[in-house]
């Protein structure tokens, strides 16, 4: 991503990206801050993992709310499954952030991601902290590296940006996010921070983003490992002066649903080892919740997952997983097509070019149309292969 594609950030927000040591490299970017000059209205939608970690703990406990000033977040430890000591990291945390924005401890989010079950270098990180703080900008280049500091795996920051226009004004949105693995529904090793200078409730912020993240962070999955960390969180400043309502609000929904769709796809882009992006497509259920079961069972197919690998229209195994999936149909409802090919229709094999298809697949982009039956509930879902360099990559993790 080049200087010119950076998103500007909204007005009132700066952030930073910054190196204390915490990864085996310690010049390798780990804290990012993401700071408004203003209170927000600020909402979160957390992991459904029974097992959490210390931020989401304390995160959790400070959204929605409408007086948060920023979020810390450090990558390269997970601060999950810590106990006492990690909560007590956590807040440490915030409040160093918070003593040297102006606020209150508990007006700083916090988020950490990396591996599961270390104790945080607090030394290192309260040492950075300050230097940190005095990195704090409102440049695209900034906002690049504080992308860059959420990373683990990742090999590349994601961001992106919106506009509307809201009495009369320009609104915008901006958000960054990091995931590449241990990634499924309901979230998983995925973080994102969505900053806007529009004026929203915490009630209004709360809906939105959870109607947001439902049609992206909610629809991917890489391994179907839902993680101790995921978070994502949104924060309104209303710096623009825009008030949402009417069509403006209806324009805000749209921009960022859009825009968590498209940093939710860079995650998936991104996958571990992956060679292939997969969008699922699932219509003709009674309703979405159904089809969108049906398109994540087929996404976590380890056998459909490796078919695509070799570029294999195994289309047995799409249907089988769809079969399994617990949603009642029957056998004459289902059709399926890879890349814009019937292969399958009505319950019955057809003839098809299985050459054509394969290579059609073997450009890296794999679309699976599933018809089952002529209900109106549809999903659409996004996942990748499965390789050996992703076995590889996640058997050596730690060691």
């Amino acid at each position: 991503m080049t200087n010119t594609e950076l998103p500007q950030l909204p007005a009132g927000f700066r952030v930073a990206g910054h190196a204390c040591g915490i990864k085996s490299d310690p010049t390798r970017l780990d804290l990012a801050l993401f700071v408004s000059d203003r209170p927000c209205a600020a909402a979160g939608v957390f992991t459904q993992n029974r097992v959490v970690g210390a931020p989401v703990q304390v995160s959790r406990e400070r959204v929605p709310s409408g007086a948060v000033r920023g979020v810390v977040i450090n990558s390269g430890n997970a601060n999950a499954c810590t106990g006492d000591r990690g909560l007590e990291d956590a807040r440490t945390m915030t409040a160093e952030v918070a003593t040297r924005v102006g606020c209150e401890p508990a007006s700083i989010l916090v988020c950490s991601t990396g591996v599961i079950g270390h104790f945080l270098p607090m030394d290192k990180i309260t040492a950075g902290i300050p230097g940190a703080v005095d990195r704090l900008a409102d440049s695209p280049e900034e906002f690049d590296r504080s992308g860059r500091a959420m990373m683990t795996t990742d090999t590349f920051p994601k961001l992106s940006g919106r506009q509307i226009t809201a009495s009369g004004t320009t609104v915008r949105l901006s958000g960054a996010c990091k995931g590449a693995a241990m990634i499924a529904p309901n979230m998983a090793t995925m973080l994102a921070v969505v900053m806007t200078d529009a004026q929203l409730t915490p009630e209004q912020a709360q809906r939105m983003l959870s109607h947001a993240v439902d049609r992206s962070f909610n629809s991917i999955s890489v391994d179907g490992h839902t993680s101790t960390s995921d978070t994502v969180l949104l924060l309104a400043n209303g710096a623009s002066g825009g008030a949402l309502d009417g069509q403006a609000e209806a324009d805000f929904q749209s921009a960022l649903d859009d825009m968590c769709a498209e940093l939710a796809q860079m995650i998936i882009r991104d996958a571990e080892g992956a060679e292939h992006f997969v969008t699922i497509d699932v219509k003709g259920l009674a309703d979405d919740r159904q089809a969108h079961h049906i398109a994540k069972v087929v996404a976590e197919s380890a056998l459909v997952k490796t078919a695509i690998t070799g570029n294999d229209p195994n289309w047995g195994r799409i249907v089988s997983a769809a079969g399994y999936a617990g949603i009642p149909f029957e056998e004459p409802d289902v059709t399926l097509a890879i890349n814009g090919t019937t292969i399958y229709e009505n319950g019955i094999p057809l003839d098809y070019p299985e050459e054509t298809v394969s290579k059609a697949m073997a450009t890296g982009e794999v679309q699976i149309d599933l018809q089952i039956g002529t209900g109106p509930g549809s999903a659409r879902f996004w996942t990748s292969d499965l390789t050996a360099e992703y076995v590889r990559l996640n058997s050596e993790y730690t060691t």
